[in-house]
């Protein structure tokens, strides 16, 4: 299994794997892919500095990547009490009104956290200003092209720049801001997604943007077969996330008790795409708290920082319950195939081996 990107990023296999956890991240770097670390967490940019300077050292040299969040038009600016004053009391209402229904008791007192403000324009840029004193190969922008002069800027470092398209105009408007990468994103995929399914999009979008411009298909891959779908399509690799989630380096972030039953249960048909999550559309874990939202009385999302600033402490509320039926948490369709929890290390052997069974039998028909 390689292809020219594999070359391009000094890789073994072109999977990419995008998570929230550096454990992960440094796993599947380790492994022959390329580990990309989600920023949008990191409110604090020391706390981003520490994990990438652990990242440095951890990935026995592979190269990884990072992901921030730099919406193309600039939300509202402020702290964090600034624009909690901007939410509605019929919103926050509502929440605790779910919450209590649902069982969720508060935190002891001074535990949680605060929302996360890498929605914002200013603090995307911080992340990327860290990200450029360590060593990534690639920075992915989880919202489409970034401002021109942040494609400039990784550029002078040397540094390949990707952009997530949910459509063809999109990526062809990507490649004209300088834009390396294209990932075709497809309406299966958890976290923010478009309406368009990845067996349409991924072929619409590498006849797009030419044989120039490397593709990477997202949406639905989490096997062996559905790799070689994707590079079938024209694709030069997959962009991964979900799957990411039932391994077991996640369990170093993942604080929830009752996410690995949520997840080992949930089917193909369990998830649900909403804005109640960051204020964009985003595909969820479908469960008590989604389809509460869905209810006649419940209030229309805000948009993006807002919403995850109103649903912040809910989510601390959420995790720390361990109520398996009460999830707050994005992932694809993929879901339904996330049977158990394996290493990092199995989980890439598997797509690998799976790849080149299909492979072998599409070389059989030929014959």
């Amino acid at each position: 299994m390689r292809t020219p990107i594999c070359d391009t990023f000094g890789i073994d296999y072109p999977i990419f794997a995008f998570t929230p956890s550096e454990h992960v991240a440094a796993a599947v770097s380790r492994a022959g892919g390329l580990g990309v670390l989600g920023c949008v967490r990191f409110n604090d940019t020391e706390e981003l500095e520490r994990t990438l300077s652990w990242l440095d050292d951890n990935t026995d040299g592979k190269p990884y990547g990072v992901d921030i969040v730099m919406p193309m038009k600039i939300p509202t600016e402020g702290t964090s009490v600034d624009l909690k004053t901007m939410i509605p009391e019929e919103h926050i209402s509502f929440v605790e009104r779910t919450l209590q229904r649902l069982g969720v008791p508060p935190l002891p007192e001074g535990e949680g956290r605060d929302g996360v403000l890498g929605w914002l324009h200013s603090v995307a840029r911080s992340h990327l200003d860290v990200a450029l004193n360590h060593r990534p190969v690639l920075i992915a922008n989880a919202l489409g092209s970034p401002p021109v002069d942040v494609i400039e800027k990784c550029h002078e470092h040397g540094i390949l720049v990707a952009a997530l398209a949910g459509a063809a105009k999109h990526a062809r408007s990507h490649v004209a801001n300088g834009v390396d990468i294209i990932v075709a994103q497809g309406y299966e995929a958890g976290g923010h997604t478009g309406e368009i399914a990845s067996m349409v999009l991924q072929p619409d979008i590498v006849d797009a943007v030419g044989p120039d411009v490397p593709v990477l298909g997202a949406g639905g891959i989490g096997s062996g077969r559905q790799v070689a779908a994707s590079l079938a399509l024209g694709s030069q690799g997959v962009w991964t996330g979900s799957i990411w989630l039932g391994t077991e380096e996640y369990q170093n972030l993942q604080s929830n008790a009752g996410w690995t039953e949520a997840f080992t249960r949930a089917t193909s048909s369990d998830t649900v795409r909403t804005r109640i999550y960051t204020g964009k559309p985003a595909r969820l874990l479908k469960t008590k708290w989604t389809e509460a939202w869905a209810e006649a009385e419940a209030p229309e999302p805000l948009p993006m920082p807002l919403q995850n600033l109103l649903v912040a402490d809910a989510h601390n509320r959420i995790n720390a319950s361990g109520d398996p039926d009460v999830i707050s948490m994005p992932i694809g369709q993929i879901v339904g195939r996330m049977n158990d929890v394996r290493p990092v290390a199995e989980v890439m052997a598997g797509l690998v081996a799976e790849f080149e069974e299909a492979v072998g039998r599409l070389e059989s028909i030929r014959k």
